[in-house]
């Protein structure tokens, strides 16, 4: 998708060097990836503790197949 974007031009120039990439728009898209990869991580971890898990594998393990 083509957008336009105001983006500081020493933020792109960074974002050049540190994702290796030739082109800005692949670098571009690389930072945002990241980006929202660290914020789904953030949110896994915040709900650590948070879902109650039943141990059942006995179980399982001697149903009959179907």
């Amino acid at each position: 998708m083509r957008t336009t974007l105001d983006i500081d031009e020493k933020l792109l120039e960074e974002v050049l060097k540190l994702t290796g990439e030739k082109s800005k728009s692949r670098a571009v898209c690389k930072a945002v990836e990241e980006y929202i990869r660290r914020k789904r991580i953030e949110e896994l971890r915040q709900m650590a503790g948070t879902v109650d898990l039943v141990d059942n594998w006995y179980e399982l393990r001697h149903m009959e197949p179907r």
